[in-house]
């Protein structure tokens, strides 16, 4: 009788327009794993505090306002949900309003610690089978920008993705096309600017977790990347 593989957690981290958000899905829904957009758990929070009009750009008030929101993420790959206080936030945590202020927001120290702990609750959870795992107990699948080097530097598999600024920039404005902010020179100018935010701030930055696995997308198809991925976690299970 074959014995089912041991549960497997994944960080997935790397800049916007890398393809983290579709390969990670496209690898949880193949490998039968739980999936997390941590990126949707900031984007969330930072639409809470844009409607409770709080000042974003104020670090203490957005400091005393992080623990208000009750923020809960659905991990199944094949609909992945985020609600905030009970209201489904899907749409409108991806409006420009929304994108414009998450960086300021993620940067708060007490922002990033509570979102980190409900990510690692949640990776926990999925890895044991707990009562909130869909992946019941196999796994999952966590995407992000700090997740192998802070939020799950244990993790069993770090993949750091990464594309040159051209790539991503076209990336992203397909996905914006028809929608505001679908001009490729400007959308490469904000991930640009983001990605200098992201890097540079004091609390868990975006960076490569040393033991990471680089993988660039620049010249690959999303399925190439995705059999990428999925062979580098079938090997980590054989090996356990």
């Amino acid at each position: 009788m074959q014995t089912a593989p041991a549960p497997v957690i994944v960080a997935i981290d790397g800049p916007s327009g890398t393809g983290k958000s579709s390969t990670s899905k496209a690898v949880a829904a193949e490998l039968g794993l739980s999936y997390l957009d941590t990126g949707a758990q900031y984007r969330a929070i930072t639409w809470w505090m844009l409607s409770n009009g709080i000042d974003v750009e104020d670090p203490a008030a957005v400091a005393a306002a992080a623990g208000k929101p009750m923020i809960v993420s659905g991990t199944d790959p094949a609909l992945p949900t985020i609600s905030v206080d009970g209201e489904d936030a899907s749409g409108p945590i991806r409006t420009q309003e929304v994108t414009a202020a998450v960086s300021a927001v993620s940067a708060v120290a007490e922002v990033r610690a509570r979102i980190t702990g409900l990510q690692r609750s949640i990776a926990a959870e999925a890895a044991e089978g707990g009562p909130s795992a869909e992946g019941k107990g196999r796994g999952i699948v966590v995407e992000g920008r700090d997740i192998g080097s802070t939020v799950l530097p244990d993790a069993d598999l770090k993949i750091f993705l990464t594309a040159s600024p051209e790539a991503r920039a076209a990336r992203r404005s397909g996905e914006l096309r028809g929608k505001e902010g679908a001009d490729l020179a400007a959308t490469q100018a904000a991930l640009l600017k983001r990605d200098t935010a992201d890097s540079s701030r004091k609390t868990s930055p975006l960076k490569k977790a040393d033991d990471a696995v680089e993988v660039d997308t620049t010249e690959l198809t999303l399925e190439q990347v995705v059999e990428c991925v999925v062979t580098l976690v079938k090997e980590k299970q054989l090996a356990e």
